[in-house]
């Protein structure tokens, strides 16, 4: 009992850090970032993406050894979708790390960082369509949990 809490702490606190990640992403993209705040966006992506990675594994460690057990989980259309909707926010993660990297990378190289607005623009719509995404896991959580199906 204490380790399916247990394991259900690790995953929600991942989850929350996942999201206060990219939700700083996203406010700092507001404006063209200059050369210091693209190095720290680009650390915050860091953060970002090893939360994804926590969120990952925990979520796979509650379906393992979590109490309900994974012959729940996996015959529920809800946890499906779920995964789904995790796949599609990893695979998106993609473009706007790379972005990241490549001005962090000019910012260190030259001391500055020169980017096109609409690339800025990019950044951001690609890490508001992960928000977005992002958004529907919880739901999809939530219906799992109580054994409906999407």
């Amino acid at each position: 009992m204490i380790a399916d809490a247990l394991l259900a702490y690790f995953h929600f606190t991942a989850i929350f850090l996942m999201f206060a990640f990219l939700t700083a992403e996203a406010m700092m993209l507001r404006n063209a970032p200059d050369a210091a705040m693209v190095k720290l966006l680009a650390r915050i992506d860091l953060w970002y993406l090893g939360a994804l990675a926590v969120t990952l594994v925990s979520g796979l460690a509650r379906l393992f050894w979590g109490a309900k057990g994974a012959a729940f989980y996996l015959a529920n259309p809800a946890f499906q979708g779920k995964m789904v909707f995790f796949v599609v926010v990893a695979a998106l993660a993609v473009v706007p790390a790379r972005m990241f990297l490549r001005w962090s990378r000019q910012a260190l190289a030259g001391g500055g960082c020169d980017m096109a607005p609409d690339e800025v623009k990019r950044a951001r719509r690609f890490v508001m369509i992960e928000l977005h995404i992002a958004s529907l896991l919880p739901l999809a959580a939530v219906l799992m949990a109580r054994g409906i199906g999407l």
